[in-house]
C-alpha cells in the first residue's frame, strides 16, 4: 500500500460499534469481493468491499471478518480470516498478509487462514441463534453485477434452517457516523486533493488539454501517496460540463471558456470530493462571474442550514427554494415560470438537475440514510449546480463537511472558492 500505517484503533471502534447493534448470541460474517475478469486472462482493478475495510483495514482480496461476541471462547469473538502465503503466487503478484502483519493493521488477534475456516464456522453456525449477512444495499446501488449475493445464496444453502439478519442495516446506521479517527484520515485524502487543485490552477491555460489537467492531477495524487482517485476524474471544459459524469476529458481548453472539474484523492480507503469551475484565460467574464456567484450563494446557504436535527428532505426542499431564487436573480427563470410550473417538474430542473449532495466515507457515494434527521459526525458533500444550456455553461461548487453539534467543519477550509480567490490562485507565478 502507497499510504502509511493508520492506527488500528480505528478500526477496533469500528467492530465495536456494529458488535454493540447486534442481537444476543448471533454471528456476523463478511466475505471480500470476489475477483471479476475483465477479458482474456485479465481482471478488474480490485476494490475491496467497504464494510470488510471498515472493520479491519485489510483490503486483500479473499478476507473475511467474523464477529461473535458471544462466543463462549473468547478468543473467538473477533476472527480475520486471510489468504495463507503462497511463494509462487507471490512471484508473480507480490507480498501477501502474514498474520502478524494482519493483526498489526487491523487489531484482530485471532487471524486464520480461508483454505481452514469452514470447520470453524460450522461449529460456531450450532451455536449461534442468528446470522447477519452482507450485502450491498446502497441506495444509489442501480444496475449492477450482485457478487455480493455469491457468497450469501452459497452459505444459506449450506445453513438453510437459522434466522438470517441484514448486517447492511446497522451499517448503514453505524458507518454514517465517522469518528474523529475517520475524519483525520478523510482530511489527508482533502489535503492532497488541495495540492492537486493548486497545482493544476498554476498550469491550466488555452490550448491545453482536458487530460492534461487529469494528468497534473493524478501527478500530485501518486507523489503524495494517495491509494488512488477516489473517482473517475471529470475535467470538463465548456459545454462538456453540463454534463454532470463527462469522463472522455479529451477536449482542447479554449480561451473564455469555463473548466469543470471534479475530483479527489483516496487515502487510506477514505474519499475526498471537490469541484471547482475556474476559467481557462484565468479571469472570469462579468456573466461568468454573475452565475457563479449565484451558485456559490446556494453554496453558502446549504452550508448555513446543514445542522444536526434538520431532516435530509426538508433540508433539499429549503436548498431547491433557494436555487430558485437564485435562478432568477441572474435572469434564469421569472416569477410566472415559478407561478405556473408542475409541481412534479419545476422550473428550476431545468438549471439544477442532480442532487445538492452525499455521504462520503470510504466510498465516495457512502452509506447512510436522506430520508432521516441529520446527525453529529455525519460527514456531507454540498454541491450546487448551475447549467446553462443556451450560454454552453456548466458551473458546480463542491466541499465536504462534518457535522458538529452546532453546525459544521469545512474539510476543504482554505482551499479557494470565491471569483477573487480563484483568479488570485491562477495568476501564473513569476
Amino acid at each position: 500500500m502507497k499510504y502509511l500505517a493508520i492506527d488500528s484503533k480505528l478500526y477496533k471502534q469500528n467492530r465495536e460499534r456494529f458488535v454493540k447493534q447486534m442481537k444476543p448470541n448471533a454471528i456476523a460474517i463478511f466475505a471480500a469481493n470476489p475477483v471479476v475478469a475483465e477479458n482474456g486472462d485479465a481482471v478488474y482493478l480490485y476494490k475491496a468491499n467497504s464494510n470488510i475495510t471498515w472493520l479491519s483495514g485489510v483490503t486483500q482480496e479473499k478476507t473475511m471478518v467474523i464477529l461473535y461476541p458471544d462466543n463462549a471462547d473468547k478468543n473467538s469473538r473477533e476472527i480475520l480470516v486471510i489468504q495463507r502465503p503462497d511463494e509462487m503466487m507471490e512471484k508473480w503478484n507480490g507480498h501477501l498478509l502474514r498474520k502478524e502483519e494482519a493483526t498489526a493493521i487491523s487489531g484482530i488477534q485471532n487471524v486464520q487462514y480461508v483454505d481452514s475456516i469452514d470447520a470453524q464456522i460450522q461449529l460456531w453456525m450450532h451455536h449461534a441463534d442468528s446470522v447477519y449477512l452482507d450485502t450491498n444495499e446502497n441506495d444509489r446501488r442501480g444496475e449492477v453485477l450482485r457478487t455480493d449475493l455469491l457468497f450469501v445464496h452459497d452459505f444459506m444453502k449450506q445453513f438453510p434452517l437459522h434466522h438470517y439478519e441484514r448486517a447492511a442495516r446497522i451499517m448503514k446506521e453505524v458507518r454514517a457516523i465517522k469518528t474523529k479517527e475517520e475524519v483525520e484520515v478523510t482530511q489527508i485524502a482533502v489535503d492532497i486533493t488541495h495540492k492537486a487543485f493548486a497545482r493544476v490552477c498554476q498550469f491550466i491555460k488555452p490550448g491545453v488539454m482536458e487530460y492534461e489537467v487529469e494528468a497534473e492531477i493524478m501527478h500530485e495524487f501518486l507523489r503524495n501517496r494517495a491509494t488512488r482517485n477516489a473517482y473517475g476524474n471529470i475535467i470538463a471544459s465548456g459545454d462538456s460540463a453540463r454534463t454532470l459524469h463527462y469522463v472522455d476529458n479529451n477536449r482542447e481548453c479554449k480561451d473564455g471558456d469555463l473548466l469543470l472539474m471534479d475530483f479527489g484523492a483516496e487515502y487510506g480507503n477514505y474519499c475526498a470530493d471537490l469541484t471547482r469551475t475556474v476559467p481557462v484565460n484565468g479571469k472570469f467574464t462579468k456573466r461568468q462571474k454573475e452565475v457563479y456567484n449565484a451558485c456559490l450563494n446556494v453554496h453558502n446557504f446549504c452550508k448555513s442550514i446543514l445542522k444536526p436535527s434538520i431532516n435530509y428532505a426538508e433540508y433539499i426542499d429549503l436548498v431547491n427554494k433557494e436555487m430558485e431564487k437564485q435562478l432568477m436573480s441572474i435572469g434564469l427563470i421569472s416569477k410566472s415560470d415559478v407561478k405556473n410550473q408542475d409541481p412534479a417538474n419545476p422550473a428550476y430542473r431545468k438549471y439544477f438537475y442532480h442532487g445538492i449532495g452525499h455521504h462520503l466515507g470510504l466510498d465516495v457515494h457512502d452509506l447512510g440514510s436522506r430520508n432521516t434527521p441529520v446527525k453529529e459526525g455525519m460527514l456531507f458533500t454540498i454541491e450546487p449546480g448551475i447549467y446553462i444550456e443556451e450560454e454552453q455553461m456548466g458551473i458546480r461548487i463542491e466541499n465536504n463537511y462534518w457535522l458538529t453539534k452546532t453546525g459544521s467543519k469545512d474539510l476543504f477550509k482554505g482551499i479557494p472558492i470565491t471569483v477573487e480567490e480563484i483568479e488570485t490562485a491562477m495568476k501564473r507565478k513569476k
